[in-house]
């Protein structure tokens, strides 16, 4: 996959967990243009090992002299975001992959309701900034832990005004959904991102109202699990991969030589996609792309995010 050589020209600390970042192009041209929902791919070198996270892009999709990012450091982290906040600074290098877009807005929408939770406000940065530059009719719906962790608040009342609806978790403040959602005028697309509870909570409520499928639109990107160690065979390179209990398989065929398509690295769009040809145990699928009857079949997964449990695994790479 192509990328682009970027330096970091700025770094904010945002919240006590999240960091802001600012990239311009190390050869000083503009970046390609990009439109609100849109994610590049971040390579990064932690402790020899390559690591490649989605991240949205934040900043005005007209302003193409520098793309902006946010980073929550995870809990949990198998070293991506951890490396991101501890490790890079001003002037650090990097590379990044041409932006694309799997959360677009819907451009027939007569109203667009957003819906965020926790740094899942990320994409919806740049969409409301072309939300406004087409007066078009929106809510933002902010749902965060307490008010020191709402990143970006103060900017967002500035874009929004009266449209922006904060919740503050510690305050006792809840977003009803059912109330929301049940009072929306025919052609309104409701679009959310957080964590996994609040976007299940999201689709399962707008499903239960009669929402037509396609005006219900998600984004998670998801991080590989850590699990147990297994190998693979890939029949068509010809090689047995060891996948690591911290390492995703998509990681672990990259690391062999064994060039495989992606866009998200997340569970979200289905590039990665690869047929199983042979398995004697069980296939833990962890992405939002399947269905469950492919997922029960067996025959296909997603090796950005999934992994399996069993002796042996071959698969048509």
């Amino acid at each position: 996959m192509s990328m682009i050589d970027i330096k970091v020209a700025a770094v904010e600390q945002v919240t006590p967990l999240v960091k802001h970042f600012t990239f311009v192009k190390r050869d000083g041209s503009p970046f390609p243009a990009f439109s609100g929902g849109s994610h590049v791919v971040v390579s990064m070198n932690v402790g020899g090992r390559v690591h490649r996270n989605p991240y949205s892009l934040m900043g005005s999709p007209a302003d193409t002299d520098a793309y902006h990012i946010s980073v929550r450091k995870q809990e949990q982290s198998r070293g991506g975001s951890v490396f991101m906040h501890e490790n890079v600074e001003v002037g650090t290098s990097l590379q990044i992959t041409y932006p694309v877009n799997l959360f677009s807005l819907a451009k027939k929408a007569h109203k667009h309701i957003l819906i965020a939770g926790g740094i899942g406000i990320t994409p919806f940065m740049s969409q409301l900034i072309d939300l406004n530059r087409l007066n078009a009719n929106f809510e933002l719906h902010y749902a965060f832990r307490s008010p020191e962790h709402g990143a970006f608040a103060d900017k967002l009342k500035a874009i929004c005004s009266d449209k922006l609806h904060c919740y503050a978790d510690s305050k006792g403040e809840r977003l009803d959904l059912l109330a929301l959602l049940s009072k929306q005028p025919l052609g309104t697309h409701v679009y959310v991102c957080g964590p996994n509870p609040m976007v299940v909570a999201v689709i399962e409520t707008a499903r239960n109202l009669g929402w037509p499928e396609n005006h219900i639109h998600s984004e998670q990107f998801l991080s590989p699990g850590i699990g147990e160690p297994f190998k693979i065979q890939l029949a068509k390179s010809n090689i047995e991969v060891h996948v690591p209990a911290e390492m995703s398989m998509l990681e672990a065929i990259e690391a062999a030589g064994v060039e495989a398509d992606y866009l998200c690295r997340g569970g979200v769009c289905g590039r990665c996609e690869v047929n199983v040809l042979e398995s004697d145990g069980a296939l833990l699928h962890h992405d939002h792309f399947l269905t469950d009857a492919e997922k029960a079949a067996g025959k296909k997964i997603m090796p950005c995010v999934s992994r399996a449990r069993c002796d042996r695994l071959v698969l048509d790479l």
